[in-house]
């Protein structure tokens, strides 16, 4: 098999399993917002566990084939006149430890359950704007800065193909958060400071008319004192 044939397969390979993680987890989450689909066949802990191990499957192999996709497509990348061989596997390695660096900070800062969205399948959770960690800086930094170890692979790796599919990798994902995350995150979300209150039904104001009619009741009901 020639290496173009290679090549051309690991992407489809690749761009097939960035879609199916954005589509699944995706419409998973919209569904379980709008019906609460899981939370209606299971308890929300079991529902939570069971989206939870197809959504980790799905975005395992999705990094794995991106994987495979740069080192299958290597020196497909000309840079010999724009940047030398040995710069461009350093440039690359230190935007991997970069977006590594913030992909894992920013997962610990979250925790593993909300890196899974575990407020979607809470009704009490609140989702209160996080501003430890990376989060005291950027607002977004898993799909922003911490996109940037894709492109330094695919840079060291010397891979056009890689670096094609880290540019659709990252436009997937933000589209995926406008679609997904962002809308329920503006329906739940709190003010940091504020505890979340349940939501209680307005009562009426007493008009002057209300009073008027009460007194004139009254005026009209005997009292005991006046009973023979």
């Amino acid at each position: 098999m020639s290496a173009s044939l290679w090549a051309v397969l690991a992407l489809a390979y690749h761009l097939a399993s960035r879609l199916a993680y954005v589509l699944y987890v995706g419409l998973a989450l919209r569904r379980q917002a709008r019906t609460a689909y899981f939370t209606q066949h299971y308890d929300a802990e079991p529902a939570f566990r069971r989206f939870r191990r197809v959504a980790a499957t799905i975005m395992n192999n999705d990094g794995v084939s991106f994987v495979v996709l740069c080192v299958v497509t290597r020196d497909t990348l000309a840079l010999g006149g724009i940047l030398p061989r040995g710069l461009a596997i350093a440039v690359g390695a230190v935007l991997v430890l970069v977006g590594v660096g913030v992909k894992l900070w920013a997962g610990a800062t979250l925790g593993a359950r909300a890196y899974y969205w575990h407020n979607f399948f809470s009704a009490t959770e609140p989702v209160v704007a996080n501003t430890a960690g990376p989060y005291r800086f950027l607002r977004n930094p898993m799909y922003t800065v911490g996109y940037l170890h894709t492109y330094g692979l695919a840079l060291a790796t010397g891979s056009l193909f890689g670096l094609s599919a880290a540019l659709f990798d990252q436009a997937a994902i933000l589209v995926f958060y406008w679609w997904v995350e962002k809308p329920h995150f503006e329906r739940r979300s709190v003010a940091p400071s504020e505890p979340a209150q349940p939501r209680q039904t307005p009562q009426p104001r007493p008009s002057f008319l209300d009073s008027g009619a009460r007194a004139a009741q009254n005026e009209g009901s005997p009292s005991r004192s006046h009973r023979t």
